[in-house]
């Protein structure tokens, strides 16, 4: 049974396509917005390969407001957005931090302008554990401080948390929850869609990838000082799987709510944290790959160590990880090789 169309913003990207694999299988349509600046094309045939479906795309940018509105016009029956469309790399963002607050607040304020419009509720926004910054207390939980963030991509998801929730309040009739998540790693156990960065990558996981591939010369260790077991940075690593279904429990649970206004934030990731080495022998380990890497100096912006306390996603949404830090590696590692097979 079809249960309606979900607007999917970015979603030919990491994330949002794993989100619209899912939303299929739970009985959703995905129209996926996206302009393909962070995304390949493919990607969009591998989606229907894996649904066994057509994929439904209207290609443009969020920061077009009339573009938008064009969307929503035609797609009226739309019951729910999921907002991936968003710049991500940390590091880029320092040094082209106009280019972030331009892209990634106006493209959300554009898409709430245009939900009240059309009266439309039900808002996912993929948000981001770097709004915590270094935590006084580890795991962090939904309730610990919200930081001064240390680049403009992380200051860009709070301050798209706070317009969400001040428009919220404004509202007679809202729902939406942002799921901030932790270290997204891996890919789809097919091999058809996986992480795909564009360039050098800014991310650990396709880094160690593209090394065992050759595709890198080295990878670098950011610093071994840490005040850590091995002295290397700790993340909370989360299978792009598991986080994808935590998109579909979010959605439902305020489709299925009989309130008419709800806000809520939910941490999603695993609970454990792996530091980077441990993460580097893991690879290892699953894929019989001996790595090149060097230990470097500390990047700057890197927090210590930081993982989550999910027990508020468990209890309210139903939703807990299944996929261990060895299948994200495994499935990342067959991503990488799919990609390589791609190329020849």
């Amino acid at each position: 049974m079809q249960k309606g169309k979900i607007l999917v913003t970015g979603g030919a990207g990491y994330i949002g396509s794993h989100t619209c694999v899912e939303l299929v299988s739970a009985g959703y349509t995905p129209i996926i917005v996206d302009n393909f600046s962070n995304s390949e094309k493919f990607v969009i045939q591998n989606l229907e390969k894996l649904t066994v479906t057509r994929v439904e795309v209207e290609e443009g940018d969020c920061n077009d407001y009339f573009f938008l509105k064009d969307v929503f016009e035609k797609h009226r029956e739309i019951k729910g957005v999921i907002h991936f469309a968003a710049f991500k790399a940390v590091g880029e963002s320092s040094q082209y931090p106009l280019k972030y607050y331009h892209n990634n607040v106006q493209s959300t304020v554009n898409l709430l302008q245009v939900m009240d419009e059309f009266k439309l509720s039900n808002l996912v926004f993929s948000s981001s554990c770097t709004v915590y910054g270094q935590p006084d207390i580890l795991p962090v939980t939904e309730s610990s401080p919200v930081k001064p963030a240390e680049s403009p991509y992380g200051r860009t998801k709070q301050i798209c948390e706070d317009i969400i929730s001040d428009f919220y309040k404004a509202s007679e009739a809202f729902k939406a929850i942002s799921l901030r998540y932790f270290n997204p790693i891996g890919a789809h156990p097919t091999g058809l869609i996986g992480e795909l960065p564009l360039g050098v990558p800014n991310n650990l996981v396709p880094f160690i990838t593209q090394t065992a591939a050759g595709v890198r010369e080295q990878l670098t260790i950011f610093g071994d000082d840490y005040n850590t077991s091995d002295g290397t940075c700790i993340r909370d690593y989360i299978h792009v799987v598991d986080l994808a279904k935590a998109h579909i429990a979010a959605l439902e649970k305020m489709i299925k709510s009989n309130k008419t206004k709800h806000l809520e934030v939910y941490n999603i990731g695993t609970g454990d944290g792996h530091s980077v080495l441990e993460v580097v022998k893991t690879f290892e380990k699953v894929s019989g790959e001996k790595l090149n890497y060097k230990i470097g100096a500390r990047r700057s912006g890197d927090v210590e160590k930081v993982f989550a306390d999910v027990s508020k996603a468990k209890d309210e949404l139903g939703w807990k990880t299944e996929l261990s830090l060895e299948d994200s590696l495994r499935d990342a590692w067959n991503w990488q090789q799919k990609l390589a097979e791609k190329a020849i």
